[in-house]
């Protein structure tokens, strides 16, 4: 287990908690393309659905954390900057103020370091306002509303340039595990849920975009958001994506989960069978058995942090333009602890991860056999990623239908599969590339 905390340059020696001034003033009401016209930069922070939600730019601290302890570590740290900061904040709403950025690893045993991220700028839009809130470490600087447009400013007009999509040089190769080692792992996933030693387990595969020149992060992210408007794009250090599963989140003492479990190719699908959806998923009983495994798990989770809870006894078809989901949004009232809190959007993180759709049932078990199976470090993929704020309101979904930038011209993409007795290899493996196709699209493969 190792951690690191740090500043940006020139602000707080490495090993300290940086004193941050933050100020939050409302703006004007966005355009009608909301949020999506202040994705320009490459090296953005993004979370955002239906033009709504919150951007960052720059970096005034940061934290960095493995093992298994890099959620409590990350809330510990969080918790510091939060109480040490002075935050002027008229709005009072979730998002508004303070905000981090946050990425962590699926696995304790990832070598990837889980992080929190503050920016300098964010620009945030809900159902009711706009806003933007600007960030220093810097005692002397500026802290106003013309200081905050100032900076803001600059940085658009610094804009990232884009990529030249479908040139044809750019190509998709085979990552750490091939498709015929995919298939051969499915397999043997199968006898081992055959065995009784668990339920369900979720198998992921890695494929590699080559690109003929740098990635646009920025453009990518804007065809993820057009695309896939009803996905929560995301962008952090690097990780990006526009997933369809929403882990957890908190507004005060409410929280919510979208659970997803159950997939059907819409590119196979006939065209004259408008209930070809419906009798597939809804009347499907691998389907069914897969998502309800799903459902019991969150909900057990859940159960002792909750003094209410809504759990839909049917599932509903989520329809994305690469695939229909069975899907089931879970709400519930969160009981208050004995000093008088409730639970924060961190706190349900850890609790949650994994869940069920992105590891098996019982999912320590699969967990376990995933180590051995899978053959791969996952990193941040089917983690959490989102954005908290000091007053532990938040969002964080799981990574999935996304990548790893890990060079200027490499993305890495995974997708995994929930594999159960009645699985087959091949149809597993059509399945996570068409998991891929929101990325390959993005990209122009």
């Amino acid at each position: 287990m190792t951690s690191q905390l740090s500043a940006a340059p020139g602000t707080q020696p490495p090993g300290t908690v940086p004193l941050l001034r933050s100020i939050t003033i409302q703006r004007p009401a966005m355009s009608e393309h909301g949020l999506l016209d202040y994705i320009t930069r490459d090296e953005s922070l993004v979370w955002s659905r239906h033009g709504e939600g919150t951007i960052g730019f720059g970096q005034v601290a940061r934290f960095e954390s493995t093992g298994a302890e890099r959620f409590a570590l990350a809330r510990h740290w969080w918790d510091a900057i939060s109480e040490a900061a002075d935050v002027q904040d008229p709005l009072q709403q979730p998002g508004t103020g303070l905000i981090a950025f946050g990425a962590f690893a699926f696995s304790f045993s990832s070598s990837y370091a889980s992080r929190l991220i503050v920016p300098k700028i964010v620009v945030g839009r809900n159902e009711t306002c706009s806003w933007i809130t600007y960030t220093v470490a810097d005692p002397e600087a500026e802290l106003s509303a013309e200081a905050a447009e100032t900076e803001l400013a600059g940085l658009l007009e610094d804009y990232s340039p884009e990529h030249e999509l479908g040139a044809g040089a750019d190509k998709l190769v085979a990552g750490q595990i091939s498709e015929q080692a995919y298939r051969e792992s499915v397999l043997k996933g199968v006898s081992v849920i055959e065995s009784g030693a668990v339920t369900k387990l979720v198998l992921a595969r890695d494929a590699v975009a080559e690109l003929a020149s740098p990635i646009a992060v920025a453009q990518v992210l804007r065809q993820l958001a057009l695309r896939y408007n009803d996905c929560w794009t995301y962008s952090v250090d690097g990780l990006i994506g526009a997933t369809p599963e929403m882990l957890v989140r908190v507004r005060g003492d409410f929280a919510e989960a979208r659970v997803l479990a159950g997939t059907l190719d819409r590119a196979t699908a006939p065209s004259d069978d408008p209930d070809y959806a419906h009798r597939m998923l809804l009347e499907d009983e691998k389907q069914r058995h897969e998502h309800q495994l799903a459902i019991d798990s969150l909900t057990e989770q859940l159960g002792p942090l909750a003094s209410g809870m809504d759990a839909p006894d049917e599932p509903f078809v989520l329809q994305l333009p690469n695939v229909w989901h069975l899907a089931s949004d879970v709400k519930a009232t969160l009981a208050t602890r004995a000093d008088g809190s409730v639970p924060g959007v961190l706190d349900l993180a850890e609790v949650f991860h994994p869940t069920a759709a992105v590891c098996g049932t019982p999912t320590k078990e699969a967990g376990r056999i995933l180590r051995e199976l899978e053959g791969m470090d996952r990193g941040p993929y089917a983690g959490p990623v989102g954005w908290i704020d000091t007053r532990g309101n938040g969002e964080f979904g799981i990574a999935l239908r996304g990548g790893v930038v890990e060079s200027p011209t490499s993305v890495r993409l995974y997708a995994g599969c929930g594999v159960v007795a009645a699985s087959d290899p091949a149809a597993e493996l059509a399945e996570s590339w068409a998991k891929m196709r929101p990325m390959r699209e993005a990209l122009g493969i």
